[in-house]
């Protein structure tokens, strides 16, 4: 779609198609606006990169299952998850633009809105905020257990959304912290999220296997930014058989418990599992 990286719609679509013909059901969204300021407008805006995306994809392919990230990094100017004061984070006034957003995205034709900025009560904003405005049938797929992680360097790049200052550990867990992805998860579904995410996977998979042990819904798991790139870099450097390894790695996540896998080995996979 056009915006930061200029992609017409027609080349967004194909590259839908090719996913679509190789069985892929679901897709995530992720956007980057023209133009970036201190709330993260651009993140609800009602031409926004993301809702122009998801109803261009709507429109083509009604079955095709989209998921809308719903975070502000990407948006705004300083690079945090949230509205800033004083060089702190503000939980409480950020959930009002979580709701905003999340009803924006489901207006655009969004199936599935995922809060991923990690604010204590995005949650229950999103599911009241998108009931209000007749949505109270569009699940939320909630990153409850979001790691302060050195996997996502790869993305932060792409989507330059480093932050300008500090960094997001006041409000993403703390890696040593098993215990507290156990009670994000379960204030997330006492919320009214429909699914739970783990992010990243493969640094993780003891905490998967206990979100999915402890958890009535159904559990995601991200193979984020930073497994894909080393899978890759080891393979271009001949270390690796990298068709194997990014099957071993999919496998091991699937086997610790997700019920589904967000990756950026998606369409690959596909192409050699079919």
């Amino acid at each position: 779609m056009p915006g930061h990286f200029q992609y017409s719609t027609d080349e967004f679509l194909k590259a839908l198609s090719v996913a679509v013909s190789v069985g892929i059901p679901a897709i995530i969204l992720f956007g980057i606006p023209e133009k970036k300021d201190a709330r993260g407008s651009g993140a609800w805006a009602k031409d926004g990169i993301v809702q122009r995306a998801a109803a261009a994809a709507k429109a083509k392919f009604p079955d095709l299952v989209v998921i809308a990230d719903l975070c502000f990094c990407e948006y705004t100017d300083h690079g945090h998850c949230g509205i800033v004061r004083k060089g702190r984070v503000i939980n409480d006034e950020t959930l009002e633009f979580c709701a905003r957003t999340a009803v924006s995205q489901a207006r655009s034709g969004v199936d599935v809105v995922a809060p991923s900025g990690m604010m204590d009560g995005q949650v229950a904003a999103i599911r009241r905020g998108l009931d209000a405005e007749g949505f109270s049938e569009t699940p939320i797929l909630a990153y409850a257990a979001k790691y302060a992680s050195a996997f996502y360097g790869p993305f932060r790049d792409a989507a330059e959304s480093p932050p300008k200052f500090g960094d997001r550990s006041s409000y993403q867990m703390d890696p040593a912290n098993a215990r507290e992805a156990l009670r994000e998860a379960a204030l997330d579904i006492q919320e009214g999220a429909d699914i739970i995410m783990v992010k990243p996977a493969l640094p993780y998979l003891d905490v998967l296997s206990a979100v999915r042990q402890k958890c009535p819904a159904p559990v995601a798991a991200y193979s984020v930014s930073g497994e894909f790139s080393m899978i890759k870099a080891a393979a271009k450097a001949g270390w690796i058989d990298g068709k194997k390894a990014t099957l071993e790695a999919l496998t091991a996540i699937k086997r610790a418990g997700a019920d589904f896998i967000v990756t950026y080995h998606a369409l690959e996979a596909a192409q050699w599992l079919a």
